[in-house]
């Protein structure tokens, strides 16, 4: 059984397959004691790419609002993650840790929020180095409050973690919006067929998450 929905959720259905001997195999679905393996990509290095995106651009030093979703445990630690960079450089200040509303995927949130609790109380040009998203939709709501605030022409770096098609438009655009990471969907595919083959072959797992690599994606490459 091959699943791609937390498996926290779905705790009867995997210890009914447990107890039939059936092997579950997560693509992009998160770990349990009863899944057999996670194909997923590395939230940790992903987030970590990104960071020291931010960092190096800001020079070290500066002020960054970061986007983060705590509920969500394959978010969540891109935000660990990220803390810990920022806290490695001594002249870096996280501004705020915002948790949007996703029920729109957070773009809308994002952009109120980036607009009304950052922007309007930080004039000064200067007053905010760089925005650092967990994922790409408020990263995309940031830089439409940043634009709509005629604040673009600042240097404030975005990144976000995804580039989906939007984040990717805007990297190629040229303005604030300058990183994501892309994730490898056909190889994390391509990857879970294979482990149900060795499965099925018989192999014992000895890793339960699979990591299947990923690509930061700049003005460099995004084409």
């Amino acid at each position: 059984i091959v699943i791609n929905v937390d498996p926290a959720q779905i705790g009867a259905g995997l210890q009914t397959a447990a107890d039939a001997g059936i092997p579950v195999v997560g693509m992009d679905a998160g770990s349990d004691p009863l899944v057999a393996a996670n194909i997923t990509s590395n939230g940790y290095a992903m987030a970590a790419e990104t960071a020291v995106y931010v960092a190096n651009r800001i020079g070290g030093q500066g002020n960054v609002v970061m986007f983060v979703f705590d509920p969500f445990p394959p978010v969540q630690i891109r935000g660990v993650i990220a803390d810990a960079v920022f806290g490695n450089f001594p002249d870096i200040t996280v501004l705020d840790r915002v948790t949007p509303d996703v029920s729109d995927g957070g773009i809308a949130d994002s952009r109120a929020k980036m607009a009304t609790a950052n922007l309007a109380s930080r004039l000064a040009p200067g007053s905010i180095s760089a925005v650092w998203a967990a994922w790409d939709q408020p990263a995309l709501g940031a830089l439409q409050a940043i634009e709509a605030a005629g604040r673009q022409g600042e240097g404030i770096v975005i990144t976000g973690i995804d580039a989906n098609p939007q984040a990717r438009e805007a990297i190629a655009a040229g303005g604030n919006f300058e990183a994501s990471v892309a994730q490898d969907f056909n190889g994390i595919g391509a990857t879970t067929a294979d482990t149900v083959k060795r499965l099925l072959d018989g192999e014992e797992l000895r890793q339960k998450v699979i990591y299947v690599p990923t690509e930061l994606v700049t003005s460099a490459n995004v084409a």
